[in-house]
C-alpha cells in the first residue's frame, strides 16, 4: 500500500497509508475529527489528554492543540487545513508548534520531517465508515525522508492507538444515541 508520490518528486518518500473501518455512520465520524469538544474526547496517542487551543474548520485554518504527557510536561502541535469537503474529506499539513503554533522541529527528533501533508478520505457503505489516511513528508531533506521512512511501524502503532480511541467513543455516542 506504500506508494512513490510522483507529483512531488523533489520530496518523494514513502507514503504512510492506514485504513479503518468504524461501525459508524461518515456524517458522525467526520464530525468527530471537525469539532473541538469531540477531538478533546479521543484524538492522540493513548493515554495522554488533549487540548484544543484552536480550531478553525476552513481551508487556510489551523487546527492548535496541545498533548498533556504523563510528567506534566505539554507537546504542542498544528493541522493547516488546506481541503474540507464535508463529510468525505479533510487534506492539511500536520507539524510539531510551540504555544503560539509556529512550526518547531520535534521533540523526538531533530530530523523529523518539518511538515507531513495529510488526507483523510471517508466512505460510508451500509452505515459503516471507511477512513482511510495517507500521509507524506512535504519540503523535506533526504534525511528527513529516510526517518519517516524508518518510524512507518511505529507511526502505525500510534495511528491505531488513536483509532481504537475513535472506536470507542464513536461506540459511546451511539449506546447515548
Amino acid at each position: 500500500m506504500e506508494n512513490l508520490n510522483e507529483t512531488r518528486p523533489e520530496t518523494a518518500a514513502r507514503e504512510f497509508v492506514i485504513s479503518r473501518v468504524f461501525d459508524a455512520p461518515r456524517n458522525l465520524v467526520f464530525k468527530a475529527w471537525t469539532e473541538a469538544e469531540q477531538l478533546e474526547q479521543w484524538w492522540g496517542p493513548k493515554g495522554l489528554s488533549l487540548k484544543v487551543a484552536k480550531l478553525e474548520m476552513r481551508p487556510g485554518g489551523m487546527f492548535h492543540y496541545c498533548i498533556g504527557l504523563p510528567d506534566g510536561q505539554s507537546m504542542w502541535g498544528r493541522f493547516i487545513y488546506s481541503s474540507i469537503v464535508e463529510p468525505e474529506r479533510l487534506v492539511y499539513i500536520n507539524s510539531f508548534s510551540d504555544e503560539t503554533g509556529e512550526i518547531i522541529r520535534a521533540p523526538f527528533s531533530q530530523e523529523w520531517p518539518l511538515e507531513i501533508h495529510n488526507t483523510l478520505t471517508l466512505t460510508e457503505q451500509d452505515g459503516k465508515t471507511t477512513l482511510t489516511q495517507r500521509s507524506q513528508p512535504i519540503h523535506a531533506t533526504a534525511e528527513e525522508r529516510k526517518t519517516f521512512e524508518q518510524a512507518l511501524d511505529a507511526l502505525h502503532k500510534g495511528c491505531t492507538g488513536t483509532f481504537d480511541q475513535l472506536e470507542d467513543y464513536l461506540a459511546k455516542l451511539k449506546v447515548q444515541a
